[in-house]
């Protein structure tokens, strides 16, 4: 099994928004950089994503459970929707291929060696919340993922937002974050905690048929172009920000 971690961390500095998402150029780059390389290693990786269902179980060790449930679920609702892949809750952790766990910042880093073992306890420093994600070696397929949220930690840095919309978002085959994408919740200096325009297409693009798992550069470059060409001929790059508006997610927090 190989393992990809992903952090969300503190936002250093924040530019002016453009309409990206429009420059199909642009776009493929992004995309690129955030599906094909890793804050954590080196180098072009394989391309990751789900094949199977997505089954999602929620820990929570402490308060506020109405509002972490609804917040994580009205997200689990947008990226399905978004994406067209299977993704739902289940009631046992023995039924989920991800665990979602809601702690406290003093459980922590007990919770990340248990879950993702002691040596992402090194990459913990700096970062808010942490997720990451194991692939099949021989197809490159996500099987299974672990999401940690010490929600006081993330409080009092003002993320708890940004921490459930980014790392459950990331497990999805998109593990990189990266100034080649923006706006985007997968680049720190973007302001805004909600999937931007550009990464709706992101998502998009990576569960479309084209794009499997274990794809290296050449291949996803090419399906990439094919798929680019059919969005512009149906107009879903234009529409991309008015998709990111009418998320319900965006809409329950009146962003």
């Amino acid at each position: 099994m190989i393992v990809l971690l992903v952090s969300c961390r503190m936002i250093s500095s924040a530019f002016a928004v453009t309409e990206t998402w429009l420059d199909p150029v642009f776009v493929k780059q992004a995309f690129i950089e955030v599906s094909l390389k890793n804050e954590y290693s080196s180098g072009i990786q394989r391309l990751t994503k789900w094949n199977q269902p997505i089954k999602i179980w929620i820990e929570h060790k402490v308060a506020d459970k109405a509002l972490h449930e609804q917040l994580a679920n009205t997200h689990i609702k947008d990226l399905s929707f978004i994406t067209g892949h299977s993704i739902t809750r289940v009631t046992r952790r023995e039924d989920a291929n991800i665990v979602w766990i809601f702690t406290q910042q003093d459980k922590w880093r007990d919770d990340i060696k248990r879950e993702l073992g002691a040596n992402a306890l090194k990459y913990a420093h700096g970062a808010i919340c942490k997720a990451g994600y194991k692939t099949n070696k021989v197809t490159h397929e996500i099987d299974s993922a672990v999401i940690i949220i010490p929600v006081d930690q993330a409080r009092e840095h003002g993320k708890l937002l940004a921490c459930i919309v980014e790392e459950i978002t990331q497990t999805l085959g998109l593990p990189n974050d990266t100034k080649a994408a923006y706006p985007s919740i997968f680049n720190d200096e973007t302001p805004e905690d909600l999937l931007s325009p550009l990464d709706i297409i992101l998502l998009k693009m990576l569960y479309e048929p084209e794009l499997k798992s274990g794809m290296d550069l050449s291949k996803v470059q090419q399906a990439i172009d094919t798929i680019l060409k059919r969005y512009q001929r149906l107009g879903v790059l234009k529409k991309a920000a008015a998709m990111a508006k009418s998320t319900e997610l965006y809409q329950l927090t009146s962003y």
